[in-house]
Formats: structure tokens, C-alpha cells, sequence
């Protein structure tokens, strides 16, 4: 079990805009850094919609990638080169494979206050496929880990053996990690108890081969949990 502490984490401003990075991202370049599997970024954006021209990202290119977002807080309105636009509320995720090639902007609804997201980089199974996007709706509330991205119930995703489960807990509930043998576990908010880790809201923890984890939370937590088979 390894633990990375969400101060430790680089970061980048822009105008509105903060961005804390997960791993070695552009200029903060870490060889030690640079991925986690299949899993190559996991930035934390935090948007100020009051910023003048709006705060986000103007469109740019991407291929290769499986680009899934999940949506903490406000909203986020999506618009790529097939045409397509769509707003992405607080609680649904999107899945944007760039293939071979596609661009995109993201940036923040302006009538939903400030807007924070997780978007994370995946590499793709196979290479040079057409693009295309998906929006999820929000998921049912329950009282565990629930699948939003691959597996049997989340949205498609381009790599074979990758999930994305979020888990929204009340102080003092419990959940048992997956058993995949690698797993990205993110406390977006709130703090919890990873079997005597406490990881607090920004940190990460990531695991190899350690299934039966158990997760309690400290206080009302929203934990994102990457799963690689």
C-alpha cells in the first residue's frame, strides 16, 4: 500500500483555473511518476465560472486516450469536433475516446457556480479506433461502490479490465475494496480509514496485489476507485 498525500501533489493555475496532478503531468515532469497501469493522469480541476470569456479549457486535440470525467461539483459543459454538446452535472460521469484523433473543450456552466472534476487519462486497449463519447446518468443511490465506467453496469471505456466505481459514504460506513489486483483509490472529499491509513480529502492511495482492503469513513467522504484487472 502506498500513500500519496494530496499536498504533495503538483499543480497548475491558469485564469479561474487550478489543476492538482496525480501523477507527472507537462511541465511537472516525474519519471518516478508517470502512471499507474493503464492509468497515465488524474487531475483535479477546480473552475471559477465568474472568470471573464469563462474558466476551463478552450477546445485542443487529443488521440489515443480514454478520457473519463466525473463531476464533483457545479457542472461542466462538453463540446467536441463531431458536433456534439453536452452539460455534465455534479454526479455523472462521460467518457471521451479520442482514438485516432479528436478535439474537445471543457469548461464550466456558468448558471452552476464554480465547478470541480476529476478527469482521468487511460491508455487504451487497441489503438487507432473512430471516436466517440458517452454521457452516464447519475447513479442510484446505494450503500456501496457503485460502477460507473466499465465492468458489467458502467459506461464503455476502451481498456479492457478498467473500472471506475464511486462510492458516496456517511461518517462511521464501511465498504470493502474490489479484488482487482490493482487499485487507485481516491478520497475526492471527506477522510477515511484505509485498514489503519487514514486518507484524508486530495490523497490517493494505490494498491498492488492487497485484496480484502476495507474502507470507513471518518466523515461524509465521495471515494473514486480505479480498478485494473
Amino acid at each position: 500500500m502506498a500513500l500519496y498525500a494530496g499536498s504533495a501533489r503538483s499543480s497548475s493555475t491558469a485564469a479561474g483555473r487550478v489543476t492538482r496532478h496525480s501523477f507527472s503531468f507537462g511541465p511537472h515532469y516525474d519519471p518516478a511518476n508517470l502512471g499507474f497501469g493503464p492509468l497515465v493522469c488524474h487531475n483535479d480541476d477546480l473552475l471559477d465560472p465568474s472568470q471573464a470569456g469563462g474558466a476551463g479549457y478552450p477546445e485542443h486535440p487529443h488521440t489515443e486516450l480514454e478520457i473519463v470525467t466525473w463531476v464533483l461539483e457545479g457542472a461542466l459543459v462538453h463540446t467536441d469536433s463531431s458536433g456534439a454538446t453536452h452539460v455534465v452535472e455534479a454526479g455523472r460521469a462521460q467518457v471521451l475516446s479520442a482514438g485516432s484523433g479528436i478535439r474537445h473543450s471543457e469548461v464550466a456552466d456558468s448558471s452552476s457556480g464554480r465547478c470541480r472534476f476529476i478527469q482521468a487519462w487511460v491508455t487504451p486497449t487497441t489503438p487507432g479506433t473512430e471516436p466517440s463519447y458517452v454521457l452516464g446518468e447519475a447513479p442510484p443511490p446505494t450503500s456501496g461502490l457503485v460502477e460507473v465506467v466499465g465492468g458489467g453496469h458502467g459506461l464503455p471505456i476502451g481498456t479492457r479490465g478498467a473500472r471506475l466505481l464511486v462510492a458516496r459514504l456517511a461518517p462511521g460506513q464501511a465498504v470493502a475494496l474490489p479484488e482487482d489486483p490493482r487499485q487507485h483509490v481516491f478520497a475526492a472529499t471527506g477522510a477515511v480509514d484505509l485498514d489503519g491509513v487514514a486518507v484524508r480529502g486530495g490523497d490517493a492511495v494505490r494498491l498492488t496485489d492487497e485484496p480484502g482492503r476495507v474502507v470507513r469513513a471518518s466523515e461524509a467522504t465521495e471515494l473514486l476507485v480505479w480498478t485494473f484487472a
